[in-house]
């Protein structure tokens, strides 16, 4: 990835006061931030569509085993991360390019007890500092549409996967309605930040990486009713301290109103799938 699209990404994703007032926000809530459990953070902790919800389902179809080592592509703050760490007993490296995030995971992850079980590096994704056939599994959740270069992100997750591992995926894909996007959602403000691929160029850089499809599903549906309980709370007002806000700024109201927006035009759909290495 070019630096200025890597400063680019970062920039969008978070700036460098996030930790405090996130931090800020947790004591205004009675939390204290060095002392937390999961369930303090679920609000602001999986920043993808669907929620925990949806990264268990992911999981459970995953049959992730514990002791596992696996790796988070585009960990954000780290909440994935964490989810898989203390229900399924799996140990993550978790990567992002966003610097404020990966001081975050940091953090989140000492102050819920489960730093021993994970490390956090920021790094781009395209060019992983991992050793080959680390990883039992790569897990991403909304990550790909933030590779300019998915052929060769792909070829680094494969390289670190060991021969039969999974990579799990929960992304969001191009629709069939080629009408161009509202923006900003919340991977992108505009066009050039966004490399969404259709279902059918995705599967054919996958299996030309040397991936084959284990399952493969489209979850459009359960998305566009998640999605749309949460705007309509946001239309109401936000009336708790602890929301994705806090990640995203104010104009994160827009984008979910925008997200809803697309993929109820069917100009985006949201799919779960698993691909495994061949040995």
């Amino acid at each position: 990835m070019k630096a200025t699209a890597s400063q680019d990404l970062s920039q969008h994703y978070a700036d460098d006061s996030l930790a405090e007032r996130l931090k800020e926000a947790l004591i205004a809530e009675g939390l204290n931030p060095q002392q937390l459990n999961p369930d303090d953070l679920a609000a602001i902790d999986q920043l993808h569509v669907g929620g925990r919800k949806a990264s268990r389902q992911l999981a459970d179809r995953a049959e992730l085993q514990p002791g596992q080592r696996i790796l988070d592509v585009g960990c954000g703050t780290g909440g994935s991360s964490r989810l898989l760490e203390a229900e399924y007993g799996v140990q993550l490296v978790g990567v992002d390019i966003t610097p404020p995030f990966i001081e975050v995971a940091r953090w989140l992850s000492q102050a819920t007890g489960l730093d021993a079980r994970s490390q956090f590096i920021c790094c781009d994704a395209q060019q992983l500092p991992l050793e080959d056939e680390e990883f039992a599994a790569a897990w991403s959740q909304h990550t790909l549409m933030n590779l300019p270069d998915l052929e060769q992100g792909l070829a680094e997750i494969h390289r670190v996967l060991r021969p039969g591992g999974q990579l799990l995926l929960h992304e969001v894909l191009k629709g069939e309605n080629k009408e161009p996007l509202d923006y900003p959602v919340p991977w992108a403000e505009s066009d050039e930040q966004s490399h969404l691929k259709t279902p059918a160029e995705l599967r054919q850089l996958l299996e030309k990486t040397g991936f084959e499809c284990r399952f493969e599903e489209e979850v459009t549906d359960e998305a566009l009713a998640w999605r749309k309980k949460h705007t309509e709370r946001e239309a109401r007002g936000q009336t708790q301290i602890l929301t994705p806000q806090l990640i995203f700024g104010p104009r994160f109201v827009q984008m979910g109103k925008n997200l809803m927006q697309n993929l109820q035009a069917g100009r985006v759909r949201l799919f779960q799938a698993a691909w495994v290495k061949k040995s």
